[in-house]
């Protein structure tokens, strides 16, 4: 599928905390306090139709009890489940808005859809033209032809070409998984050895969290044309024999984000 074709509803979030209009302002500031997705809530009436968004700003001035149909915001843009992705994040950008509400053509909220939604889908579908591109390299370093299943792999049975995972990193794939948001591995079959080539993060995560087997993309590599992979050489120059022998580093930064620093 070309990422022009990615629909919102493939990456909207559909676990809404929402409230309803005849609610009190008071109790929906006790929510948002205790951790609100949005930073506020949908307002929805008993059939899940969407009226407004009540907002942290709409409550900064409120004193007293008022209910939040007095308070909340009502002309929303809003974005079908329809709709692609690469359009969806045109409207965030041209409107400013961080998040949109997803509704269908009777106006009932199916969900939420974020920049950072827009972001992890541009991510994620990089996954199969990685395939394709590892595919091709192994065809070509070794005159052989190789074939690609998409199935579920022991993750005791990995052995890494990664050294080292971050922590912080590591939470964010551990949601992912818990949601079903995970994408496949990327793994390379050589006879009863198995190599993980992409998802380190992802693999780490699952074995944080106890789950014998995931959904990988394994490029098939027979045994009759290839004598040793490259992959095997990395992993044995880095002392690689299972994920175990991968380093979660929790106390430096991660790379690709920076900080400033403030004066002393």
């Amino acid at each position: 599928m070309e990422f022009d074709e990615v629909r919102v509803d493939e990456y909207m979030t559909t676990d809404i905390e929402t409230v309803g209009p005849d609610a009190w302002v008071t109790d929906v500031v006790d929510r948002i306090k205790e951790g609100s997705q949005f930073n506020g809530l949908p307002v929805v009436d008993e059939d899940e139709q969407l009226l407004g968004f009540v907002n942290a700003i709409d409550l900064l001035e409120i004193y007293g009890d008022e209910s939040v149909d007095e308070v909340m915001t009502r002309e929303l843009v809003v974005v079908r489940p329809e709709m692609t992705v690469k359009n969806a994040a045109r409207v965030i950008f041209r409107t400013g808005h961080q998040f949109l509400p997803v509704v269908d053509e009777d106006g009932e909220l199916l969900g939420m859809f974020s920049n950072g939604d827009a972001v992890r889908s541009q991510i994620e579908r990089t996954t199969p033209s990685k395939v394709e591109s590892t595919r091709r390299m192994l065809e070509r370093n070794h005159d052989t032809s190789i074939d690609v299943d998409e199935r579920e792999i022991e993750i005791s049975s990995l052995i890494p070409t990664q050294r080292e995972v971050y922590a912080d990193e590591l939470e964010g794939r551990k949601y992912e998984l818990k949601n079903d948001l995970a994408e496949p591995l990327i793994a390379v079959s050589h006879g009863s050895t198995t190599f993980l080539v992409d998802g380190h993060h992802r693999a780490m995560a699952a074995r944080r969290l106890d789950l014998d087997r995931t959904l990988a993309y394994v490029l098939d590599v027979p045994v009759e044309d290839v004598d040793e992979l490259g992959f095997e050489m990395v992993a044995r120059r880095g002392g690689l024999d299972s994920l175990a022998d991968v380093e979660v580093n929790d106390y430096v930064q991660h790379p690709l984000i920076e900080k400033t620093e403030p004066d002393r």
